[in-house]
């Protein structure tokens, strides 16, 4: 099999000859755009020779006014398919997709609604300090907040079209709002839940490889149950359900991840325990509709070797009983 024959398969819940690997970090401010963003995907597939690569996405719904108090959100305004920053995105894809030429699997980032509504509040930074105050601004003026929301999500359905359109083979969506001690249930669904699903349904155009990535800790998974995608990814060291536990609730999802990308071996760990760590995770996974990745991107400074070894390693990796490379016990 090739990256993408294999990654297709994984998902289709298909025998692979190893399990596929995906990991992603945000790159320096200088590769953000154009032709730097471009070589830097390009070098950071060769160098860890991943199966999935994911295209970063900075280019973020802009911030049209600034929104210091809730009822400032009356000045979002629609946004446009010729948005520059959704034609930019577009751009980078294509180009990115044309140098690959069939490699690898290639997805691209959307942000979701709530991600997006942030982004166009202040921009990315700081949401662990500040993302409440996005929420007390819904509870403050529900439908004109909500207003925005839905705008917000419509800007990223269109960046989705396209995405697609430039050929990647899928999205990262990422998820907000499924913290626990941030919205209610019955804010979530209300407010969050059928703008994601605006978002994710237009992803269906190009059906086969779509990832829901529920971000943040504390998570209450069961908010996005029913949600359409093919590929579930979550943090499972941050006091939030482990895989098998979240696999039970996405029924007929692959899913991925498995290494924590803040702390543990893949961070901090020898290139031999990184080995033993994914040989250990595939022991108590499987190679059934499972892809080894991380529980969100990796810390910007994260060494291409530490990322090469466990995709590596998960390529060596032979099920418990299986002749060939070694498993977590040392089995061959």
């Amino acid at each position: 099999m090739n990256k993408r024959e294999r990654v297709m398969a994984a998902v289709q819940g298909h025998a692979v000859d190893s399990v596929p690997a995906g990991f992603w970090y945000h790159f320096p401010a200088a590769c953000h755009h154009g032709e730097a963003a471009v070589n830097i995907h390009r070098e950071f597939l060769e160098q860890t020779d991943t199966d999935i690569l994911k295209i970063m996405n900075e280019n973020l719904i802009p911030c049209q006014f600034p929104i210091l108090s809730s009822k400032d959100w009356k000045h979002m305004r629609p946004i446009s398919a010729d948005a520059d920053f959704i034609q930019e995105q577009a751009d980078i894809v294509k180009r990115i997709v044309d140098a690959v030429d069939g490699e690898a699997a290639v997805i691209v980032t959307i942000h979701g609604t709530v991600a997006s509504a942030y982004h166009a509040r202040r921009g990315p930074e700081n949401y662990e300090k500040y993302g409440a105050v996005l929420r007390d601004h819904l509870r403050e003026r529900p439908q004109l907040v909500g207003r925005a929301f839905a705008i917000a999500a419509e800007g990223a359905a269109e960046m989705t079209r396209q995405c697609l359109a430039a050929g990647a083979d899928g999205i990262y969506y990422a998820a907000l709002g499924g913290e626990s001690y941030l919205y209610s249930d019955e804010e979530f669904a209300e407010f969050i839940r059928p703008h994601d699903l605006v978002i994710l349904e237009t992803a269906q155009i190009r059906p086969g490889f779509n990832i829901l990535h529920m971000c943040k800790d504390r998570l209450n998974l069961r908010r996005y149950a029913g949600y359409p995608a093919d590929v579930v990814n979550w943090g499972v060291h941050s006091e939030n359900p482990t895989l098998q536990q979240g696999k039970r609730l996405f029924p007929g999802s692959a899913v991925l991840g498995g290494l924590d990308d803040r702390d543990g071996v893949l961070v901090q760990g020898s290139l031999e325990e990184i080995e033993q760590a994914v040989f250990a995770l595939l022991d108590n996974m499987g190679m059934e509709q499972f892809l080894l990745g991380a529980d969100c991107t990796l810390p910007t400074n994260t060494d291409y070797s530490r990322i090469r070894a466990a995709i590596r390693a998960a390529r060596r990796y032979s099920p418990p009983g299986n002749s060939g490379s070694s498993s977590a016990d040392g089995r061959s």
